[in-house]
């Protein structure tokens, strides 16, 4: 009888072990989910302000279409930049703008970990997402 019982208490000394560890990563898991859901959420932002961006070439509009596309992380203006470039991207597109510039939106967010290990371990992270589309036509 004796040798029974110290099995049962190596099976919970075990799992007191791997206990810690199990959720560590289920935590992980869970933040992981929050970063890749930020990601797709900034980029689904990007591509539809540089959408209204490239149709009516007013930057305000384009700022507040991408805002509102990603309104559950809480950007603000400081997070949306929107650039005219010439088709080469290398200077800002003249004004008035032309048929080959190029719209570009820019969204960063600065992601969290909600869990304070991983919040320790890995500390807040910029994550960036830049669309660019040719101008279709010219704003009147």
């Amino acid at each position: 009888m004796p040798r029974r019982n110290r099995q049962r208490g190596q099976g919970l000394l075990e799992f007191a072990l791997i206990f810690p560890i199990m959720v560590l990563v289920i935590i992980a898991i869970f933040d992981l989910g929050r970063l890749v859901f930020a990601y797709n959420n900034i980029t689904n932002a990007a591509r539809t302000g540089v959408r209204v961006a490239m149709v009516d070439q007013t930057s305000p509009n384009a700022r507040t279409a991408t805002k509102n596309q990603a309104t559950s992380l809480g950007l603000t203006d400081g997070d949306v930049t929107v650039r005219y470039l010439t088709s080469d991207l290398s200077a800002p597109c003249p004004t008035p703008m032309i048929l080959d510039c190029i719209a570009e939106v820019t969204v960063t967010y600065q992601w969290r970990a909600i869990t304070p290990v991983i919040g320790t371990i890995v500390g807040p992270m910029t994550v960036t997402a830049i669309s660019r589309e040719a101008i279709e036509r010219i704003y009147p």
